[in-house]
């Protein structure tokens, strides 16, 4: 797994709309990326209103959001491009693309076994943040509240010039079910 430090492994997906997207495309911007599955009790939890808010405040920053489904057919999560352009309007998401993994390549290349799994990449294409949203691995709305949000925390920094305080985090949540795992 790439830690903190390293170069984002380059990779090109297509998105909810059937564009292919490199991560090549957004050289010289902060990126993140996001592993999300629709039936994972843990993404629902933050997709209740925190997610979002997180996605749209990144964008007003000028930040790339990536929310990466790497679900294989046939499995819980799995979304077609149609099913994830419908997905992104029932949660009011603000990601800049949705990304379809399904044979899990780039799940795999970043080492994302979870989903809500988080990496951070800097302007100059290193990851400076690796793991869980934050500290509360739990499916409870209500936990949200005195979260501390390692994704927000790490995003301050960039924006502010910074170098991240927290760069790993332990993920928690439901298991990525890519092709061949």
């Amino acid at each position: 797994m790439p830690m903190p430090g390293q170069v984002a492994p380059a990779f090109t997906l297509v998105d909810s709309d059937g564009t292919p997207r490199a991560l090549s495309e957004f050289g010289g911007k902060v990126v993140v990326l996001e592993w999300t599955n629709e039936d994972c009790p843990h993404v629902r939890k933050h997709y209740a209103g925190a997610m979002q808010a997180l996605q749209r405040e990144a964008g007003e920053d000028g930040v790339i959001w990536l929310s990466v489904n790497s679900s294989a057919p046939g499995t819980p999560g799995h979304l077609t491009g149609e099913g994830a352009r419908d997905w992104a309007v029932r949660t009011g998401a603000h990601s800049t693309h949705l990304l379809l993994d399904p044979i899990g390549q780039v799940a795999r290349a970043y080492g994302a076994t979870t989903t809500p799994e988080m990496r951070i990449i800097n302007r100059d294409g290193r990851l400076v943040y690796v793991g869980g949203i934050d500290d509360q691995p739990t499916t409870d709305v209500a936990d949200l509240q005195g979260a501390t949000n390692f994704v927000r925390a790490a995003l301050d920094d960039l924006m502010s010039d910074r170098p991240t305080r927290r760069d790993f985090a332990a993920p928690y949540g439901c298991p990525v079910r890519s092709a061949g795992t």
